[in-house]
């Protein structure tokens, strides 16, 4: 007598249920791992920014060593085929609010921040361009005695309102980026976040680690730092 033997054929692969548990999983691995991941990449650009400010405060000591001042902001072209565009213009404004953009041509340093967009005509937003401001006095020839001008007052203040630099030796230059949220790309009144404490009319800026309500990154020269640069590359006195 022949018996049949049915062998059982053994199944291989996922169910449905066990492809979706499994995707679940993936998804929440995925999820915890964004925001390390954009947290490392915001961190890096501002490391980067960081490096471009430290490049552009070399740069304008570098063009006061070659010309004996200081450049005034970028001039008014806003056409980037214009072959000026970027460059400072000729005489500083006599304005005592006048803060600008940053002449990167002029200074041979990078054109926005880690966050800017580069412009391609003259409709497009100035997303991520450095700002500048410099006392007058040392848009011109300069001295040992030069000091600082009435009009500009430039302050740097941390988020509480404490002085950072002295009344009796102001910042000569100030660089400042917007950061990630761009608002202090020249949209509003202050240099940063929107606060009374910090106003451009009032040369009032801000400098902090970062938190909630500020990413603003800004750097200064100091007229010590300037002159012992001036004098250590035989231009003074």
């Amino acid at each position: 007598m022949i018996k049949n033997v049915k062998h059982r054929q053994s199944q291989t692969g996922f169910s449905l249920v066990e492809m979706a548990i499994v995707l679940a999983i993936v998804a929440l691995l995925l999820g915890s791992l964004l925001p390390t991941i954009s947290s490392q990449v915001e961190q890096q650009r501002r490391n980067e920014t960081r490096k471009h400010l430290d490049e552009i405060r070399d740069a304008l000591i570098g063009y006061a060593i070659i010309n004996g001042r200081l450049p005034c902001p970028r001039n008014s072209t806003t056409d980037p085929s214009n072959s000026s565009y970027g460059e400072a213009v000729a005489t500083c404004s006599t304005d005592p609010t006048a803060e600008g953009y940053l002449p990167w041509k002029t200074l041979g340093v990078s054109e926005t921040d880690a966050w800017g967009i580069k412009r391609d005509n003259a409709a497009d937003p100035w997303i991520g361009y450095w700002r500048y401001r410099i006392d007058r006095n040392f848009a011109t020839a300069f001295s040992l005695t030069t000091s600082f001008s009435t009009a500009d007052s430039l302050t740097i203040r941390d988020s509480v309102g404490n002085n950072l630099t002295s009344t009796s030796e102001r910042p000569i230059a100030i660089v400042f980026s917007s950061g990630p949220d761009l608002k202090g790309n020249g949209q509003n009144a202050n240099i940063g976040e929107p606060s009374s404490s910090f106003e451009q009319t009032n040369g009032i800026y801000q400098s902090d680690v970062p938190n909630p309500s500020f990413d603003d990154i800004t750097i200064w020269v100091s007229r010590p730092q300037f002159f012992n640069r001036m004098v250590t590359a035989g231009k003074l006195p």
